[in-house]
């Protein structure tokens, strides 16, 4: 008989150990989803092929789609968004210089 409680409190232990180890999980933060999809056409993104627009990256599919994601970038940035897609980051370029 006495072993009844101590087998009782070591289930419920177990249980709300297993609660908080599924609420940590919740509260981690989602791992950032790149982007493989055109915004213009939804096709395959070509890594070669991009339009950098306020310090991010948006990758296209083909040629047409980098004077249609110029044309309207923001447009191009929540259809990411909206996919739950996190667009690179555009690498920063030091300003030129001119030598003396």
């Amino acid at each position: 008989m006495k072993l009844l409680p101590i087998l009782l409190s070591g289930v419920v232990a177990i249980a709300m150990l297993g609660g908080a180890a599924t609420r940590a999980a919740d509260t981690a933060a989602p791992a950032e989803k790149k982007q493989e999809v055109c915004p213009i056409m939804g096709g395959a993104i070509n890594k070669k092929l991009f339009v950098d627009y306020q310090g991010k990256r948006i990758y296209v599919c083909c040629r047409a789609c980098i004077e249609k994601v110029k044309a309207n970038p923001e447009e191009s940035l929540k259809k990411l968004a909206a996919a739950g897609v996190t667009p690179a980051t555009a690498p920063v370029t030091a300003p030129a210089t001119a030598e003396k």
